[in-house]
């Protein structure tokens, strides 16, 4: 079967791409800072028949994304990697001139170094696999501007970036940077509390990264809604 190592997958879209995987006959190495939560998740989807290693921590920490690769290597190898885990920097978002420095670190560090971080350390299996791919999960702020954004959407626009060299490096990869659109996380609901505007579930964008994956069209980056719109 193959494998994929999903991070920030105990809620939101991570939850939702790891249960539709699941549902293929994936087996799944899980990360999530929140240990019961991410247990629970683990649980749900193991449902499935997949094999599902769930390892809490901060993808930050070396050690763990070292973690995150064994684990892998031990169910086959690295068939699919999705960078989700993300930091707003600031919660709720402020203007770029009351952004924490501290808060745009930890986004940078989260969002852009750790991603980065995991690719390294999984890509021998990578190489390894006969779809080796990594999946990005970007966001229209790493391509609008708009207001309180700033922060978050540097970090965003600099993990794109770092996934348009990584396909051009890696050639018999598949380097996707997908911004899902909007949706109804937690992270949002952090990052604007007072928007009460109804947002898409995270499943319902989950189809635009399946077609990705059966698809499989060049390295680049991709909106899940034009996905979805020419499916």
């Amino acid at each position: 079967m193959p494998v994929a190592i999903i991070t920030g997958a105990s809620k939101g879209l991570g939850r939702a791409l790891a249960e539709a995987l699941a549902a293929r006959g994936w087996d799944l190495v899980l990360d999530a800072r929140t240990a019961e939560v991410l247990k629970e998740t683990a649980a749900a989807l193991a449902g499935h028949g997949a094999r599902v290693t769930a390892l809490p921590g901060d993808v930050t920490d070396p050690a763990h994304r070292s973690e995150l690769v064994a684990a892998a290597w031990k169910l086959g190898g690295v068939d699919l990697l999705v960078n989700n885990a993300s930091a707003l920097g600031a919660e709720p978002l402020a203007r770029l001139e009351g952004l924490p420095l501290d808060g745009l670190r930890r986004a940078l560090e989260v969002n852009v170094v750790a991603a980065l971080g995991l690719v390294q350390e999984a890509l021998p299996l990578l190489w390894a696999s006969e779809a080796g791919t990594v999946i990005t999960v970007s966001s229209d702020a790493a391509a609008e501007a708009y207001e309180t954004w700033g922060g978050y959407g540097a970090s965003k626009a600099a993990l794109d970036h770092l996934a348009a060299v990584l396909g051009e490096e890696e050639p018999r990869l598949r380097v996707w940077a997908v911004d899902p659109g909007d949706m109804a996380t937690d992270l949002y609901a952090a990052a604007v509390p007072d928007d009460g505007d109804p947002r898409p579930e995270p499943a319902s964008v989950v189809p635009a990264f399946l077609r990705l994956l059966d698809e499989r069209p060049a390295s680049g980056r991709y909106g899940a809604p034009s996905l979805l719109e020419g499916r």
